[in-house]
């Protein structure tokens, strides 16, 4: 079975000189294809050079997470752009979105970071608009504010996909309805996440993604140990228990729709 992690951040352990050591762990287990996730300009041009170096194998994506929008986001909106004039290109803008999930009790502050956050997300979707570039989508605890602010832009649905899926079905629905896709990592299978293993489970395997977000969000929750992508076949049984789908079935369709979703071939 060949599998794909449809969004990882491995810089880490680039920093630490274990990422062979974790590219071959996860070949072991059948994963042939990564996708690297920008989330700053500290992360932009390590992942295209992996991608470089790993032609076929990793791809990247470059875009401003909320989490590290500050007053001088704009600065790297010209950095961001030019990306897509190299020859290795992103595929995809992201991750963008929106994070109010610890924001400060001070209302004044919280304010000026959810409205820095907003208006980082409209620019960059209005580039990523201009590029007709895939998005990776980042939402926590934010879910109406983004869908809203992409609806504003105009924004076609069909290149969004909302990653590390963590909403319920209803919004599950708005998104499918619009046409934007949905991916899941170990999470949804953590105890007491009712809302998102329904959400999946009503979705199915049509248009599903999943991945491991590396190395966050562990197989199991508290596991101190960092995830890697080597855990997307765990994650892959673990959906085919849930859809009751043959896991050779699940690692085709994930793989399948992945490569198509982020123009991979």
């Amino acid at each position: 079975m060949n599998w794909i992690d449809s969004h990882c951040h491995l810089k880490s352990f680039y920093d630490k000189e274990e990422l062979i050591n974790v590219l071959s762990s996860a070949a072991d287990v059948g994963l042939k294809k990564f996708i690297n996730v920008g989330t700053s300009p500290s992360d932009w041009s390590v992942y295209r050079n992996l991608a470089e170096h790993h032609n076929n194998r990793l791809y990247y994506t470059v875009g401003i997470h909320p989490l590290y929008v500050d007053q001088d986001w704009s600065a790297s909106l010209d950095m961001l752009k030019s990306f897509w004039s190299l020859s290795k290109k992103p595929c995809a803008l992201g991750e963008v979105g929106l994070d109010y999930f610890r924001l400060p009790s001070e209302t004044d502050n919280a304010n000026k970071i959810v409205n820095l956050q907003r208006e980082c997300l409209a620019n960059q979707l209005e580039l990523a608009k201009e590029l007709k570039s895939k998005v990776v989508i980042h939402s926590r605890n934010a879910f109406e504010d983004c869908f809203s602010i992409i609806d504003e832009i105009g924004l076609d649905w069909n290149k969004v996909v909302f990653h590390c899926f963590s909403e319920g079905l209803e919004q599950l629905k708005k998104l499918k309805s619009r046409g934007a896709k949905a991916s899941f990592t170990a999470m949804t299978f953590y105890e007491r996440n009712y809302k998102i293993k329904s959400a999946l489970k009503w979705y199915g395997i049509e248009d599903l993604m999943i991945e491991t977000d590396s190395p966050y969000l562990p197989l199991k929750r508290g596991d101190r140990n960092a995830n890697e992508p080597s855990s997307i076949p765990a994650i892959g049984k673990l959906v085919s228990e849930l859809l009751e789908q043959p896991l050779d079935i699940v690692a085709k369709k994930t793989y399948s729709n992945t490569v198509e979703f982020f123009n991979l071939n």
